[in-house]
């Protein structure tokens, strides 16, 4: 199987390797340390927090990037992003540590609210590096199936950190050692690892390309408005890109709602609200679940993708995300829960990988730090937005038929425009980036692009066709603890 062999040449590549163990060992870091807040905050019984308080938190986890993300392009597209990666695994082990503190005399106020913005800010920061750096270290014939392994691997280490944060509170439990506290320093020692792991990469071995020409680094922060109108401007003229971050930008609204939803079940409905315990174990237990069908769809994505394009496996995927948040999600009992889980996991990360692959395609590398730090924001906008929306329609205990029905009418409807934007494109010529433009037409006489009707006919006689449009396929960030 051809994705298989993807697999083995991308795990054999010494500098695909040392990319890879960056980002695992840092998600595995991001795991315990949101392991412990969610513990901290969530899910302590000093503590009762609704949908508006889950809203609260996830606002200021992810929105301060929000504002940030537009920046971080201009520094992206300049700076080695080696030396990007390694600063930030450096720089957050000290707000890290300073929460650390600051749980230890039992405060959750704006001290714990500032330490976590400036710890997750900068960790959106470095996701939105190795999303430009990554086609610098896979050849562009192996993307799909790079977008599949890395980003899903970040999530599984993700998990893997929430299990060790898991099985330490076990351990600790009957010491007097504060958990919290001894589970954030184990992340502030693992992102320090992780930044001990970025030394091996060779400082220019991650790009920027093409350096000579840009304006110094004050004068695009200056003018980072009409850089961003570029970016935007660049994404008009791939409407396929353009798309492909309005699909993700749909899902992600509706998993936002789904995931307030399911941390409310937990806490409140499942589970008796004063046996806090209980509820984390069995929302961790849903987050694995999870995170099965996020390894799922790093396999058959790949396998997907040869026979069909990207664009009509986004459509099966988002119809498939309908039917199991209705059925069996609609049954509320906690076995039918993780079935849901699991499917939902399936949809969000084989969607995310699609887009990654179109969005690396046809985005030129000048245009890829600003135009991925946009889908960061576009990312993290949209989830909060649902969360603000569920604070208002979502009930204390998470249970509510029309709020399961909002979800499932918005990924079936998702589904329909998508495939009908898609049917409509066919007809009109596709413009590649960079390098993978050169690819397609020398080629072109070889291999048919389209077929007669719908994106389901959009096939793929050759995975180039969907190749990053630099010297490798790249990938994109991942994002809380159910996402």
């Amino acid at each position: 199987m051809r994705a298989v062999g993807d697999l083995r040449c991308l795990l054999t590549d010494a500098r695909f390797r040392r990319l890879f163990a960056v980002r695992v060992t840092s998600q595995c870091a991001d795991g315990i340390f949101q392991a412990a807040l969610a513990s901290y905050i969530l899910f302590s019984p000093e503590r009762q927090p609704d949908a508006g308080g889950i809203a609260a938190a996830l606002a200021a986890v992810l929105l301060p990037f929000s504002l940030l993300g537009p920046f971080a392009g201009v520094f992206l597209d300049r700076w080695s992003r080696r030396q990007v990666l390694l600063g930030c695994n450096l720089v957050r082990v000290f707000p890290v540590l300073a929460a650390a503190a600051v749980i230890a005399v039992d405060s959750d106020g704006v001290a714990l609210f500032a330490l976590v913005v400036i710890a997750f800010s900068i960790n959106r920061f470095f996701l939105a590096g190795l999303s430009a750096a990554l086609p610098h270290v896979v050849d562009r014939d192996k993307l799909v199936m790079a977008n599949s392994v890395t980003p899903t691997s970040g999530t599984i280490a993700f998990i893997v950190g929430l299990a060790l944060a898991t099985g330490a509170r076990k351990v600790l439990s009957g010491t007097s050692l504060n958990a919290d506290v001894a589970i954030v320093m184990l992340a502030a020692a693992s992102y320090l690892l992780a930044a001990l792991l970025t030394t091996r990469v060779p400082r220019n071995q991650l790009g920027p390309d093409a350096l000579a020409g840009q304006p110094s680094v004050r004068h695009a922060l200056t003018v980072v408005t009409q850089g961003l109108l570029a970016g935007l401007q660049h994404l008009r003229r791939q409407p396929v890109a353009a798309s492909a971050l309005a699909v993700i930008a749909a899902h992600r609204f509706f998993y936002g709602l789904s995931t307030v939803a399911t941390i409310l079940l937990y806490r409140n409905y499942f589970n008796d609200s004063s046996h806090t315990g209980a509820g984390l174990a069995g929302l961790s237990l849903a987050v694995l679940v999870s995170g099965l069908g996020f390894l799922t769809a790093a396999v058959v994505t790949p396998v997907a993708t040869e026979r069909m394009s990207p664009q009509a496996w986004i459509v099966m995927l988002l119809a498939g995300a309908a039917i199991a948040e209705a059925f069996p999600g609609g049954l509320y009992t906690e076995p039918s829960l993780l079935v849901a889980a699991f499917f939902l996991g399936v949809s969000a990360q084989g969607v995310k990988i699609c887009v990654d692959t179109l969005v690396q395609t046809f985005v030129d590398d000048a245009y890829r730090g600003r135009v991925f730090s946009l889908y960061d924001v576009v990312f993290n906008v949209v989830f909060v937005a649902a969360a603000a929306v569920g604070a208002l329609i979502i009930p204390a205990t998470g249970k509510s038929y029309v709020v399961l029905s909002i979800i499932a009418v918005g990924y079936a409807v998702t589904a329909v425009l998508y495939w009908r934007t898609q049917a409509r494109a066919q007809a009109e010529p596709v413009t590649y980036g960079d390098e993978a433009r050169a690819d397609h037409h020398a080629s072109s006489s070889s291999r048919a692009l389209s077929s007669p009707s719908g994106p389901s006919s959009i096939r793929r006689s050759s995975r180039n066709r969907y190749a990053a449009p630099t010297s490798g396929p790249g990938d994109r960030p991942k994002v809380a603890m159910i996402c």
